[in-house]
Formats: structure tokens, sequence, C-alpha cells
């Protein structure tokens, strides 16, 4: 994940214990990356593909080598269900990112479990723009599809807003996958007819906002297909369908997948959202003990999300656990300030944080795009909603653009860098 920048390259290195790093010159260079290749050379094998050359006696070497080896060694060499596949970091959004080892297990067991919700077919194109180092894109947008005999094309960037739209035209692609941030981009500069042969748009990795979805259904009548997951669940928890769909929620949990909800003290509703199933990784490695596997406890994930169930079994998520602020007593969810906030101004990007406040225990602080932007009239807006005015920050920075994370979120760390050590994300 180059975007993690050097420090986060880093803490992947010592977590993962890598030993060899194959790379461009080319891609470092054009990435700027020369910096970052240099401290990572320092305890890892740096190998360039422009120095492997690789003729015809070496490639029929190579395959004499391999079916000797499988012919000798044919159990050793064969991969077995519950074996390491990938290992994927988490986006670091909170934190130090933190290795999710994936098993083919949990990736195979989740292909099975979206198959089983969404006539994906050998008819289909998906499109995915999505970067491979994130969970969505790697197994969401690619090895989900082509372990199902779906036709997948892959372009590097989700941020050529105009060349994804022309390419999804081109490509006939019938499946997008995308991020709010990216599906609002592409809804923006795309021609009406650019998607005609989409037929499922599936959005992931951060709440879907309102505008988004309406722009898409009167430019396109397209309906986003919001759905839920997380690195540690390969990557699908619950995701809405066009035969089971409900907006503003995530949809249905997936087939085999068990969930609990434990209190959460001042919250009158939802609770923290646990999940078991075949697709739940197998632990984590981190920085600090490196090569150690840290399973989860009796095969339950914490997903750190507070959730509410409905009798029907569609999910909506009420945020973070970290994304709540104590106010005067009462729990507020930084995430539901965020969504009213875009309400209220929904051409810009917005991010609440909270700080101590000796009075009242924490303050909400709101970091915006929009230039000018004062409290009176979110007040006037919380007004018109019916809102509390404990929900409206008390503290307003303006900034030029937000930092964003390679899949399109919200890089609360940077944010908090910024803020400096008495602020917080949550």
């Amino acid at each position: 994940n180059v975007t993690a920048g050097t420090q986060g390259m880093l803490a992947a290195q010592a977590a993962a214990g890598l030993g060899t790093i194959v790379t461009s010159r080319r891609f470092v260079e054009a990435a700027t990356l020369g910096e970052a290749v240099r401290e990572l050379g320092a305890s890892s094998r740096i190998v360039w593909l422009e120095d492997l050359r690789i003729g015809r006696l070496e490639r029929l070497g190579g395959l004499a080598r391999a079916l000797l080896a499988r012919a000798i060694h044919r159990r050793a060499a064969q991969a077995r269900a519950d074996d390491a596949a990938v290992v994927l970091f988490t986006s670091g959004s909170e934190g130090t990112p933190k290795g999710v080892v994936l098993s083919h297990r949990n990736i195979l067991a989740n292909q099975a479990q979206l198959a089983s919700v969404v006539d994906f077919n050998p008819a289909d194109t998906v499109f995915n723009a999505l970067p491979m180092f994130h969970a969505f894109g790697l197994t969401g947008g690619f090895l989900l599809p082509v372990l199902s005999g779906v036709k997948t094309f892959l372009y590097p960037s989700p941020l050529h807003f105009r060349s994804v739209c022309e390419l999804v035209y081109a490509t006939n692609a019938t499946i997008l996958f995308g991020t709010n941030t990216f599906l609002a981009g592409y809804a923006r500069v795309a021609h009406p007819y650019d998607f005609y042969a989409v037929r499922y748009v599936f959005a992931g990795a951060e709440a879907v906002r309102e505008e988004t979805r309406r722009l898409w259904m009167d430019k396109f009548g397209l309906r986003l297909l919001e759905g839920y997951g997380a690195t540690e669940t390969a990557p699908v928890i619950a995701t809405n369908t066009a035969m089971m769909y409900r907006a503003g929620t995530v949809g249905l949990l997936l087939p085999g997948i068990e969930a609990r909800i434990e209190p959460v003290e001042g919250l009158a509703r939802g609770g923290r959202l646990f999940v078991k199933g075949p697709n739940v990784m197998l632990g984590y490695l981190r920085a600090q003990a490196p090569g150690i596997l840290e399973p989860p406890p009796a095969g339950w994930f914490d997903t750190g999300d507070i959730v509410a169930i409905d009798g029907e079994g569609f999910v909506t998520i009420l945020g973070r656990a970290r994304r709540f602020a104590k106010i005067a007593g009462e729990m507020v969810s930084l995430g539901a300030v965020e969504a009213f906030v875009a309400r209220a101004w929904p051409e810009w990007r917005h991010a609440v944080l909270a700080q101590p406040d000796a009075r009242r225990g924490e303050t909400l602080v709101l970091v915006t795009e929009r230039p000018g932007a004062e409290r009176g009239s979110l007040l006037e807006a919380a007004q018109r909603e019916g809102m509390a005015e404990l929900l409206v920050p008390r503290k307003i920075v303006t900034i030029s653009k937000l930092p964003l994370l390679g899949s399109g979120k919200t890089d609360y760390a940077a944010l908090l860098a910024a803020a400096g050590a008495d602020g917080r994300a949550g």
C-alpha cells in the first residue's frame, strides 16, 4: 500500500517479516517512492523487474523443475484450505496498520457466500478500479468475480474519473465496484449513457451519502447496492441485493455468518457487532510482534462498529465504537454528525473529530473543505431538522482538501496529527 506512507510500509514490512520486495524502477520513479524503497531495502532484498531477463531456456528449465517438484512432492506442494493465502493490511485510518492473514478457505467461503445472493454469471463483465492492496479491491473486485468465472477488467486508479467512465462504456461492463467518494466523482463527470450496460453497482468501504445515491438514480437510473465488510472478513459481511434492498442500510448478513450484538453503555439503540464464520481471518500480524499470528478469540471478530439489526435482518451502521464522543453525559456518533453536515453542505467533504473539554467532557470539531464555513448556518440547519444543538460542532476548521486513504476513506490518522495531541477521531 504505497499510500500508507513510508512509516506505514515499514510497519507492514516488520509485521509480515518481509525478506524480499519485488518492484519496478519505473513505478518507484512515477510514484516518487525512492526514499521509501531505500529505507525498506535496509531490511529486505529489493528485486527490480527491469533486471530480470528470463529467456526461453530459463522458462523451460523452470517448467521442468516445477513439474519434477510437483511429481515428487505433490502432497507437500498443494495448498491446504487453512493455509495463508494473502496478507492484507488495514487502512490505518485510526492507528498503525495491522496485517490481516486470510486463508484460502476465507476467500473461497466469501466468494460462495456472495454468489449465493448475487447472480453473477459468465455473461457479466466486472470493472474494478479499486486498489489491489485493499480488501474491497483485491478480494471483492478481483478474486471473487474471477473465481466465479466472471470476466474482470482492471484499471490502476479510481481517481481518473473521466477515464474510468469512458472505459466502463468501452468494455460494456455490467458490474461496477466503488466507494462513495469515487462513485460521486464518476457521477459528476459521466455522460448519462456511459453506464448503459451496468446492472449492478456495489458500494462499500464508507457510508454512501444520500446525495450520491440520488445522483446515480436520477442520472443513470441505477440503484447503489450498499454493502458492509472488513478486511478481516475477506471482506463482505452484509450487502443489499436487487431482491433484498433497503436504502440507508447495508443489507442482510451473508449466509453462514453468525452475529452477536453487545450493548454499549449510554446507547439506547444498537450495540457493538461481533461476527463469526468461515470467512473470518486466521488472525492479525502486528509490527510490535513480527511473525506472531494473533487469532480472533474463539473465532469471533470484533468489528468495532455499532450497528442495529431490524426484525427483517437488515443491518444499519450507526458508527464506529471509537467514533463516539461523550458530551455532557450523552453518547454522540461522530459519523452521524458528519452525515448531518453533509446534508447541510453536500458539495464539500467533511470530517468530525472529538477533543477533550473540561466542562462538557468532550467537544466536537468539524474539519471541512467548505470555504467560509461558520457555525450559525449549521445551527439553522439543525433547527430545520429538529436536531439538538449538542450535535452541532462548536469548533470549525477549514482546509483545502481532506486527506484520503487509497480506498477513498478519510485519513483520520492524518487529521489527528494535524489536530494535535489533544484531538482524536473517536
